[in-house]
């Protein structure tokens, strides 16, 4: 696929210095599986960019994002609306960590006139060319297991928004995504849209529609406010479009670093490391031995083009570092209930 200078294609993510590794395997990725030139834009979560900005200025078609206005209109709206939910008080320290995670969706106002984007704790496995199709036809495309989780832990409130006459529940279902992986239009949300959304959060409640305080719940709820249209590869794709991507849940064989469906040898979008901390892939990188599927797979792309930094041997931590980390959970734990 051809991607012309004027942008009208990209990809995203969202990132800092402390997923430094997973960036940088992930950028290394999409130029292996996905295109070795489509743009690649990372959105700051925060501040600490220093060590990101070195790499993006030695790193051909990676910029970093930098329309702080944009950012400042969704850390508003996310400031505004978490903050007539429920549970808000409850959680004053989720509040912050959600409203930068909304940071991603600057991208609508971002260079790229359709875009996929991908989560940082990703590696790309596969091209775009299918999913930017379907933007042809739709303004949101997405790849993942949303639709099929149960009531309680489905990303809104099924009753709750059932009740309110607005939508039914066969409506709702297919409806329902992450918002780890994605592909859209810019554009699709501007200011009035954001203002007219965050009234019927707050002023009608409809804040309530979401279970918790999460990102991605709140996505769910402006995609289907909104009234765009949507195409879910899972939901809606053909029977080998079919694949999974949770590194921890579904099955995968990998073949020359790149995975596929176990079930059917079927293509992958990505793979998500969504249950793996950025400190755990760190000591992967520093040679430590870990938990994470496909470890070696990762570390391939991590450490593509400089393999002279890789450690050649991973060995498992020392009893004595085991156990102070598990004293040190214990302690981060405690101090949580203590002063939540």
């Amino acid at each position: 696929m051809n991607y012309s200078v004027s942008h009208e294609f990209g990809l995203y993510t969202l990132g800092n210095d402390v997923v430094y590794d997973q960036i940088v395997a992930l950028v290394n990725s999409i130029r292996c599986n996905v295109d070795r030139e489509i743009p690649i834009c990372i959105v700051p979560y925060d501040d600490r960019v220093a060590r990101l900005q070195a790499y993006i200025d030695r790193t051909e078609n990676v910029m970093l994002f930098s329309d702080r206005d944009a950012i400042a209109r969704w850390e508003n709206f996310a400031d505004k609306t978490w903050a007539a939910h429920p549970k808000a008080e409850e959680t004053p320290q989720i509040v912050g960590v959600r409203k930068r995670a909304q940071r991603r969706y600057a991208a609508f106002e971002g260079p790229f006139e359709k875009f996929v984007y991908y989560d940082a704790d990703s590696l790309a496995m596969k091209p775009l060319d299918a999913l930017f199709a379907k933007l042809a036809e739709f303004e949101f495309v997405f790849d993942d297991w949303e639709p099929r989780k149960p009531d309680a832990v489905a990303a809104l409130r099924l009753d709750r928004v059932e009740a309110s006459g607005e939508y039914t529940r066969e409506f709702l279902r297919p409806r329902l995504h992450c918002s780890s992986f994605f592909g859209a239009r810019r554009g699709l949300f501007d200011a009035e849209m954001l203002d007219r959304l965050a009234e019927l959060l707050v002023e009608q409640r409809e804040i309530e529609w979401m279970p918790a305080i999460a990102e991605a719940f709140m996505f769910t709820y402006l995609t289907l406010r909104a009234g765009y249209s949507q195409f879910n590869f899972t939901v809606d794709g053909k029977s080998e479009e079919v694949t999974g991507n949770c590194a921890d849940a579904d099955p995968f064989v990998e073949v020359d670093r790149v995975l596929y469906n176990a079930d059917g040898h079927k293509p992958v979008h990505r793979i998500h490391y969504m249950n793996f901390s950025s400190k755990t892939f760190q000591r992967l990188c520093d040679g430590e031995q870990t938990d994470i599927p496909f470890q070696n797979m990762f570390l391939h792309y991590r450490f593509l083009g400089e393999p002279e930094k890789q450690n050649q041997i991973l060995k498992p931590p020392s009893l004595a570092v085991k156990v102070q980390r598990k004293v040190n959970a214990l302690t981060k734990k405690v101090r949580s209930k203590i002063f939540s």
